[in-house]
C-alpha cells in the first residue's frame, strides 16, 4: 500500500496537525516521515511537509509553532488591522528568519520523502507546484531551498507580501486553490506517479475550522455588507469538500481515505491568534488519542521503502 499524507493550510492553527503527528510519532516505529511515500502540504501544511522532509521530528515541528508563532504573528489586534489597510499585516522577513532557523539551507532534493508544495503565480495566474525529483520530468525544484518553497506556499494575501523567486516571479499561498490538498495529493499519486488506485491510502489532516454559518434569510444578507464577510469561509469550505470528494473518487475506496479535522468554536481560533496555541496543541493530542488505533493499521504498521529520487544533489 502506498501511503500519502495531505496537510491543510490554516496559519498558526498548523500546530494542531503538528501536535497530532507528534503524539502519533511517540507511539510508532521511527518518525512520521518514514511512514509515507508522499507528503503534500499547503501553506502552514506546506511548512510542516517540508520540515518532515527535512528530517525534523513532529515534536520539533509542534514546538516551532508554540515557540516561534508569537514572533511571526506579533502585535496588538488593532495595530495589525490598521497596518493591513496599507500593506501586509506581518513582516515576511521575520517568517523567513524563523524558517531558516529550523530548515537552514536544506534543498528540496534532500527531502526524505516525495513532496508536493502548492503556490500560485499571480502574474501569469498559473499554479506553481514545488516538487521533489520523484519523476524524470521534475528537474528544477530539487536544487532550490526548502525555505523558499515554504515562503511561497505561506504567502497568504493580506498577511504577507508575495514571495519573489530568483527570476522575479511573485508567488502567493497555495491555499487560494488547494487549501485542502487531498485532491491534489490523489492526482499526484494516481495520475503522476501512476500508483494503482486500489493501492493508495490518504491521511488528510486539517487545521480545524468552525462550522460554516451563512444565513440567507433577509434582504440585507445577500449584499456586500451581509455576504462579503462570509465569502472566504464559503470558498474554503467548498474547496475542502470538493478536494475530499476528488480524492475519494480517484482512490475508488472510501476506506482508504481518512480525514481528521476537528470542528472548532466559532471566532476563537483565528489564523493568527497565537494566544490559543497551547489549546490547539492540546486538541491535536486529543485527536491522536482518539484516532490512532483507527488509522494505525493502514498508515503506521511499518515504515515504507526509502525514497530514491530521479535526481540527487
Amino acid at each position: 500500500m502506498r501511503r500519502v499524507l495531505a496537510i491543510d493550510g490554516g496559519g498558526v492553527r498548523g500546530v494542531l496537525p503538528a501536535s497530532f503527528l507528534a503524539s502519533v510519532e511517540a507511539d510508532i516505529e521511527g518518525d512520521v516521515v518514514d511512514h509515507f511515500d508522499l507528503i503534500v502540504g499547503t501553506s502552514t501544511g506546506g511548512i510542516i511537509a517540508l520540515a518532515l522532509g527535512a528530517g525534523l521530528t513532529a515534536a520539533e515541528i509542534r514546538d516551532f509553532y508554540l515557540e516561534r508563532g508569537p514572533r511571526i504573528f506579533p502585535g496588538n489586534r488593532w495595530m495589525r488591522k490598521a497596518r493591513g489597510l496599507a500593506t501586509a499585516k506581518y513582516d515576511e522577513k521575520q517568517l523567513q528568519t524563523e524558517l531558516e532557523s529550523v530548515l537552514g539551507d536544506r534543498r528540496i532534493g534532500e527531502s526524505k520523502t516525495r513532496l508536493v508544495i502548492p503556490s500560485m503565480d499571480v502574474t501569469s495566474g498559473k499554479v506553481h507546484l514545488w516538487k521533489t525529483a520523484h519523476n524524470a520530468r521534475f528537474i528544477q525544484d530539487y536544487q532550490l531551498r526548502m525555505v523558499d518553497a515554504a515562503m511561497a506556499t505561506s504567502a497568504a494575501p493580506t498577511f504577507f507580501k508575495p514571495a519573489l523567486t530568483d527570476a522575479g516571479t511573485p508567488l502567493i499561498d497555495g491555499g487560494v486553490f488547494a487549501n485542502n490538498p487531498a485532491g491534489l495529493a490523489a492526482v499526484e499519486a494516481v495520475g503522476v506517479l501512476g500508483w494503482p488506485r486500489d493501492e493508495v491510502a490518504i491521511l488528510s489532516l486539517g487545521c480545524g475550522a468552525a462550522a460554516l454559518n451563512v444565513r440567507t434569510r433577509g434582504w440585507w444578507r445577500s449584499g456586500l455588507f451581509g455576504f462579503a464577510p462570509k465569502v472566504v469561509d464559503v470558498f474554503l469550505t467548498a474547496q475542502s469538500d470538493a478536494s475530499c470528494g476528488t480524492a475519494i473518487h480517484l482512490l475508488g475506496d472510501r476506506r482508504h481515505f481518512h480525514r481528521i479535522s476537528p470542528t472548532l468554536p466559532a471566532k476563537r481560533y483565528g489564523l493568527d491568534v497565537t494566544r490559543e496555541l497551547p489549546s490547539l496543541s492540546g486538541l491535536g493530542h486529543t485527536e491522536a488519542r482518539h484516532r490512532l488505533q483507527e488509522i494505525r493499521p493502514l498508515f503506521f504498521v511499518a515504515p515504507v521503502e526509502p525514497f530514491v529520487p530521479e535526481l540527487s544533489l
